[in-house]
This record gives C-alpha cells, sequence and structure tokens, in this order.
C-alpha cells in the first residue's frame, strides 16, 4: 500500500528529473492563476473605487426632487425631518444662473440650502468654511467653479454677482461675498448628479426670497446608517405620498407621485452591477488561461504515463495496487498545479498592485484571493491529472514489463 508521503516523494522525484519539461507545464498554470487573481483584485478595487467615489459626495444621501413648482413646503420638510431614520434634511432649491466676477460671466448651478446641507453632504472644504442659516449674501462655491470656471481664480471674501430669473420673468442681480471653497471630491466615473464642484450654494432663505417664492424644489436627506437608507427611503416615501394625497395604491407608480426618490444603495446597486460585470468578463478571458494551462499538464501526464511505462509495470509487479498508481500520478499533476497556483497568486497580487497604482484605484486583496488561487490550481491539476493516472492504473503490468 502506497502512503501519500511516499507517493510525493516519488512524485517530486520525477518532477525534478524533468525540470524544464515541468517548468514549461506549470507556466500554463501560473500564467492562468495569475490571471483570475489579478481580475478578481481589480474587480474588488473598482467596487471598492466607485463605492469610495460615491461616499464622498454624501454620507447616507436620499435625494428627493419635485416635478413641478409649488409641492414642497415647510410642511414636507417637517414630515420628513420627524421620518424615523433620519439625521438630517435640507431643503434644496436650484436655478442656472450667470455669475460674474472680474467682468467673466458664467453659467453655473445655484444651490439654495440650509447649513445641514453640509452634514449630509459630506463636504471637505479647501478654504473657509460652510453657510450657516444665520447668513444672508454669502456664498461656498465647488472647487472647479473657484479655479477653472473664470479666467482669474476666486478666492474666499471676493465678491460675485449673481443672476437670476424670476418666475413672473424678473431678473435680479445680488451681489454674495464667497465664505469657502469645497474640495474636488474627483468623482470621475461615478455621478450622481449632486456633485459639488461645479456648483455655487448659497442660503436658500435668501435665495426665496429674492426669487419671491415659498416652496422648495427638493430635500437633501441623511439617514443615521447605510443599513437603513432602503428602509428610511421608503418610510419617507409613504409618508410624503399621503401628505401630497396620492394613493396608496399609487405608491409604486412614479408617475402619478409628483416627485422622483433615489438614494445612495440604488447608486451603489448600479455601480456594483458594473463591477460585477466587468470582473466576470475578465475573468472569463483568464479562465481561458487556465483551460489551456490544464490541457498542458494533461499531454505532459500523457508524456510522462508513455515514459515511465516500465516502472509503472514494475510497481504493479512489485504489489502495488491499482489505487495506488492512481494516487501516484494525480498527486503529481496536483504538485505541478500547486507549485504554478503559489507562483501565480503572487504574481496575480503584484500585477494587480501595479494595475491599482497606474489606474489610481485601491488596493484591494480579499484574503480569499490565496483561497482561491490554491483551490483553483489545485482543482486543475487534480482533474487534468486524472486520465493519465487512469490509464496508468489500468496498464496490464506483463505488457508494461515488455516495454522495458
Amino acid at each position: 500500500m502506497l502512503n501519500p508521503a511516499q507517493a510525493i516523494n516519488i512524485a517530486l522525484g520525477s518532477i525534478g528529473s524533468a525540470k524544464l519539461r515541468s517548468a514549461l507545464t506549470t507556466l500554463g498554470i501560473i500564467i492562468g492563476v495569475a490571471a483570475v487573481i489579478a481580475n478578481v483584485s481589480l474587480g474588488a478595487s473598482f467596487n471598492q473605487y466607485f463605492n469610495d467615489e460615491i461616499g464622498a459626495v454624501g454620507s447616507n444621501f436620499i435625494v428627493v426632487y419635485s416635478q413641478n413648482i409649488d409641492v414642497f413646503f415647510d410642511k414636507e420638510l417637517e414630515v420628513i425631518r420627524n421620518t424615523p431614520g433620519v439625521e438630517g434634511v435640507s431643503p434644496i432649491n436650484q436655478q442656472m444662473a450667470k455669475v460674474t466676477y472680474m467682468s467673466t460671466s458664467r453659467q453655473i448651478d445655484i444651490q439654495g440650502v440650509t447649513q445641514d446641507y453640509d452634514e449630509v453632504a459630506n463636504f471637505k472644504m479647501d478654504s473657509g468654511t460652510f453657510l450657516t442659516d444665520k447668513d444672508r449674501y454669502v456664498a461656498v462655491i465647488g472647487a472647479e467653479v473657484a479655479y477653472d470656471k473664470f479666467d482669474k481664480k476666486i478666492s474666499i471674501k471676493n465678491p460675485i454677482d449673481i443672476t437670476f430669473r424670476r418666475e413672473d420673468g424678473g431678473v435680479v442681480t445680488k451681489t454674495f461675498i464667497v465664505k469657502g471653497v469645497i474640495t474636488d471630491p474627483n468623482t470621475t466615473f461615478a455621478q450622481t448628479g449632486v456633485e459639488p464642484e461645479i456648483r455655487v450654494f448659497i442660503p436658500i432663505d435668501t435665495m426665496n426670497e429674492i426669487l419671491g417664492k415659498d416652496d422648495y424644489g427638493g430635500f437633501f436627506i441623511k439617514a443615521e446608517s447605510l443599513e437603513v437608507v432602503r428602509e428610511t427611503s421608503d418610510e419617507i416615501d409613504k409618508r410624503l405620498a399621503r401628505t401630497l394625497g396620492v394613493p396608496s395604491r399609487d405608491l409604486e407608480n412614479d408617475d402619478a407621485k409628483p416627485y422622483v426618490m433615489f438614494d445612495q444603495i440604488e447608486i451603489l446597486e448600479e455601480t456594483n452591477q458594473l463591477s460585477a460585470a466587468l470582473t466576470s468578463l475578465l475573468i472569463s478571458v483568464a479562465l481561458i488561461s487556465l483551460l489551456v494551462g490544464s490541457i498542458g499538464i494533461m499531454n505532459i501526464m500523457l508524456v510522462t504515463v508513455a515514459e515511465r511505462t516500465p516502472e509503472i509495470g514494475l510497481l504493479k509487479s512489485l504489489g502495488y495496487s491499482e489505487h495506488d498508481i492512481l494516487l501516484l500520478f494525480i498527486i503529481e499533476s496536483m504538485i505541478v498545479g500547486l507549485i504554478g497556483g503559489i507562483i501565480g497568486t503572487v504574481m496575480g497580487i503584484g500585477a494587480a498592485s501595479i494595475a491599482n497604482d497606474l489606474l489610481d484605484v485601491p488596493d484591494v486583496f480579499p484574503a480569499s484571493l490565496i483561497f482561491l488561487g490554491f483551490f483553483v490550481s489545485v482543482l486543475v491539476g487534480l482533474v487534468a491529472g486524472v486520465y493519465p493516472a487512469r490509464k496508468a492504473a489500468r496498464m496490464n503490468p506483463v505488457e508494461a514489463l515488455r516495454k522495458e
């Protein structure tokens, strides 16, 4: 009876006796495993990157926008503020307006907000501070507005003129003093529609006073945690619908409601689907390399069986069973796969790290990657070695010895 330790020693001796052939066989597994590891890591890194980008424009956020004027007032604001799971809420009004600085004018999105918007949006200030509810004619501007939109950079305490259009057709121009500049969150891929770098924020009371209105265009809401975002969003939806007279039977019909909603979970799900699709595509390509590697192992093991036919006949004549011969060749095949897996895992992590640096995404290496590398390589070695091992185990010892 051949014990596993003996089988491993014999297998290592066989591999060592044909180093170049073993190395070339292992190369296919190395490339395949490295490709799988690198692509899985890249997928996880992109997923983390998208999550970080979305988190940069808001913390556990829920956004509600009205589809008509005169929909949201202080009553709806209080309904949201008193909804379980809501930690903070800021009403919003917005308008594309002409902003003039040092005789240069640009059309820029102006948003009227309260001081709570800062907490919900998770802003980082490049300079100055955010608005307070006591402020009047002051503005906080995004980094792109401050540094790129105009011929000269805008700094805190600089005046800017904003020209508003009233609903009655009138035009009003007011001067605002810049109180702060918001750091650009650099959300390159994950666009949520609330990016601060291209906007100018002013007190909503001041904006409503200028425009002669008392309604709100929407609300920017912060839930207590990411885990309760969806539950809180659903509860807000129910309460707003009830307040605005939307029948409960139409709650799932977006066309029946005078507002639209989206939240951080929805955006995360969309980006996660994109990341999963990208990862699946990359892994599919990598699996082709593994398939080629497994075919290489099978071919080499068949050659090994042919070369070692006399040895197999001798072993069987000495009393080794078919099970022993099967075990011997399967272990040899698995060792080839395992060696390839170890090297491939190291190379895959290294390649992923380099790619992450080049793409400027975070390094994410799940602990399961190492297990995956070993498991895949051993599995490939096992599957590729079964047929040659069975062929060797079924040899007639007399016929095998005649090959001597």
